[in-house]
């Protein structure tokens, strides 16, 4: 045996976090729920009692998996997104921001066609609602693309002018009507008109059409990005700007491309919010979350879980959708913080994202295995000519 050849220990080990990488979110999951289980002893709580609160909450009966399957759908919209920006090299943290604007866009839409049917002003609204949130994610891309602005920064900074903006819009132009003759008023629009409602498709839960839509698009992002001569360019992008440049791809178009599209689709999850909402307004609490419910972050959450596949952040959007209704009865039960159920979620990710880098140092190893295997065979032709 040559002394290039790698040792059966990191043979071994190659071997081992391969399998590994396959259940790396099951695992993710486990360690997380291990270790919550260890605060919730601290907190003299039952971990089992907690853990079967949760699962009730979010699944026990018809209404809370309805619950389960609306929460989620703005994750899965706004996953599917990050799917496509982190694919392309860019980093898109403005899915809040992107979320107002196409709510607001969304609203500003149903009220000047109001007279329409369903048939055409359901559409409508949605694609307003997806116009907005990429508009919202170009300038970003624009400012990346063109001006080497970093988009991490620029796109926060966007979340906070969406939030004024939503601010200033529900205290004055958009404001309910009746608010305005109220010493409370409250920052909120008017009811949409009945026509923009999201068909309900499970009488009497909260579940609407949404679901099947975010479902579909899913299915057709992975077609555009592993079946499209456009997807291939993003992941090229992503991979090397500078040897797909090389290659004739124009690298800015696609930066730009990418988050339009990322900035889309969280439009979209605003629109969805305000449709499909239980009070079918825009309504907040002067922050963000105080509308998107954290849901531009948290669908960033989802596709990392995801491994940044659109279909394989279906089930991920499900889990964490189902945690974030879960535990507002476990809180309720047990009487422990709702911020436990932020950590859990911040425990997954950091588990994932290690994988990542697990993953990383296989890949390198591996060349390493194999540029020692093809060196061997010269080596032996060398000493034998001696």
């Amino acid at each position: 045996m040559s002394s290039n050849s790698p040792p059966k220990s990191q043979a071994l080990f190659l071997r081992f976090s391969g399998i590994l990488e396959n259940f790396m979110p099951l695992v993710a999951v486990i360690a997380a729920l291990v270790i919550g289980a260890g605060m919730l002893l601290l907190m003299d709580a039952n971990p089992v009692t907690a853990y079967k609160a949760l699962y009730e909450g979010a699944f026990g009966t018809n209404n809370n998996f309805a619950n389960t399957l609306v929460k989620a759908t703005p994750l899965l919209l706004v996953g599917i997104g990050i799917c496509i920006s982190f694919r392309g090299g860019v980093v898109n943290i403005g899915g809040e921001g992107q979320i107002i604007v196409g709510a607001l866009c969304t609203v500003q839409a149903a009220f000047t066609f109001e007279s329409q049917p369903a048939e055409v002003l359901i559409p409508l609204c949605l694609v307003v609602g997806f116009a907005g949130g990429a508009v919202w994610g170009t300038i970003a891309g624009a400012l990346k693309a063109y001006f080497n602005v970093n988009e991490i920064l620029s796109t926060i900074m966007l979340n906070q002018i969406a939030v004024y903006l939503m601010n200033y819009l529900l205290n004055n132009d958009l404001m309910d009507p009746v608010q305005q003759t109220k010493l409370s008023r409250i920052p909120q629009t008017a009811k949409l008109p009945e026509a923009a409602y999201m068909p309900r498709i499970w009488n009497p839960t909260l579940l609407h059409a949404g679901v099947i839509i975010a479902v579909v698009l899913a299915f057709l992002v992975y077609i555009l990005l592993w079946r499209t001569t456009i997807g291939y360019r993003i992941r090229a992008v992503g991979k090397n700007a500078r040897a797909s440049r090389y290659a004739g791809i124009k690298v800015k178009r696609y930066i730009l491309l990418s988050l339009l599209l990322s900035g889309g689709f969280s439009g979209l999850a605003g629109a969805m919010l305000v449709m499909g909402g239980i009070s079918h307004r825009m309504v907040t609490d002067g922050s963000a979350s105080g509308f998107t419910g954290s849901a531009g972050f948290n669908g960033i959450v989802a596709a990392l879980f995801g491994q940044l596949h659109p279909v394989a952040t279906i089930p991920a959007a499900l889990l964490f959708g189902a945690m974030l209704v879960g535990g507002q009865k476990l809180q309720r039960e047990m009487q422990v913080p709702s911020s436990l159920i932020t950590v859990l979620n911040g425990l997954i990710i950091v588990f994932v994202v290690s994988s990542e880098i697990l993953k990383r140092r296989r890949a390198r190893r591996r060349v390493v295995s194999s540029a020692s295997e093809v060196e061997t065979p010269s080596v032996a032709v060398g000493v034998d000519t001696v």
